[in-house]
């Protein structure tokens, strides 16, 4: 993210009115690769394709915030390898980590992994160091510390199922791996902030947590993602949970988060209720039937509709209700600068 739109984000969490309404978007591999005419695995194996697809959409869409900016990542395959997940990779599809824990007994021999040393973590601080300057050579900065939430992490190493059913079943082992993951985690993103002083936000990923009601949600999710979003001081603290947000919102703000990107199945006004407005909201146009598979006009008519009952504009950031899905044309995302252009 360039300065300015860093400083537009900041302003848009502090609750200032800003005009025309910020437009910004979660991209990353389901997305960018196929956009840019190049395959998964190209993407993920040759830094070259990789930064120059990340600096073909920032130059495309200079007035979106294109978040975090520059990711460098390895699909759901970075925390998992570290925990010696093997990797299957793809052409096409996004890779996969196989889990490593076939029953719940298993969780005693974990260890935790060095986030210095482990899977694909090193790869991945080396990818940013390498292209560091290329990228502030572009008026861009390495913005923000990022991981997999631990409930997502601790559900590829087991299985999401078993995992869940973990919840009732074991719940002092499932415990003790969310506690593993949740260290090794914190390990990662301080070892992030470590390598890149312009780090100045935390963004965590984790859609398990919409698979959990209000009270597991607090019992095993709040006290390990407030944990690590308050692991040093920054100022945006970002949580992604496309799957149902009705059990995690209300606490948001309490765990520290100040921008949620959530699922669009929850209008925003409906969001905003829930948050007491006290969250900035990336949000809320359905991902794959409107942005992918939606034509233009089906774009701004849901803009239209997805802003029609909101009374408080500030704290709103126009987006998916989700990561941009694959097969997203440009023309949709042009559509939807344009409708929001008319907000004024």
């Amino acid at each position: 993210m360039t300065q300015k739109q860093w400083e537009t984000l900041l302003r848009t969490i502090n609750g200032e009115l800003i005009e025309p309404m910020p437009v910004g978007f979660i991209i990353d591999s389901p997305w960018l690769p196929e956009w840019n005419g190049i395959d998964k695995l190209e993407y993920f194996t040759s830094d070259t394709a990789w930064f120059e697809t990340n600096l073909r959409a920032v130059k495309e869409f200079p007035d979106v915030l294109m978040l975090p900016g520059f990711w460098a990542e390895f699909g759901m395959c970075t925390e998992p390898s570290a925990f010696g997940a093997k990797c299957s990779w793809y052409e096409h599809e996004l890779p996969y980590a196989d889990r490593i824990i076939s029953g719940p007994e298993q969780i005693d021999g974990i260890k935790k992994p060095k986030a210095t040393a482990d899977g694909l973590a090193p790869f991945v601080l080396k990818k940013l160091k390498r292209y560091e300057d290329d990228i502030q050579n572009q008026g861009h900065a390495i913005r923000f510390a990022i991981a997999r939430g631990p409930l997502n992490i601790a559900s590829f190493l087991m299985g999401a199922t078993e995992f869940l059913m973990g919840l009732r079943t074991d719940t002092d082992r499932i415990h003790r791996l969310l506690r593993i993951v949740t260290d090794y985690t914190k390990d990662w993103l301080l070892l992030q902030k470590e390598q890149f002083n312009t780090i100045d936000g935390i963004f965590l990923l984790d859609d398990i947590v919409g698979f959990c009601g209000e009270p597991d949600f607090k019992e095993f999710a709040q006290p390990y993602l407030t944990e690590l979003f308050n692991c040093f001081d920054a100022s945006v603290k970002f949580f992604h949970n496309d799957a149902d947000g009705s059990g995690c919102a209300p606490h948001l703000a309490q765990m520290g988060v100040n921008l949620f990107n959530y699922s669009f199945m929850h209008s925003i006004q409906q969001m905003k209720e829930w948050t007491n407005n006290e969250v900035t909201l990336l949000g809320n146009i359905p991902p794959r039937d409107v942005m992918a598979i939606g034509m233009p006009d089906d774009v701004k008519i849901a803009v239209d509709t997805a802003l029609s009952d909101v009374q408080d504009r500030t704290k709103i950031i126009l987006s998916c209700g989700g990561g941009m899905v694959g097969g997203t044309p440009s023309r949709n995302i042009t559509a939807m600068t344009e409708q929001v252009a008319k907000l004024q």
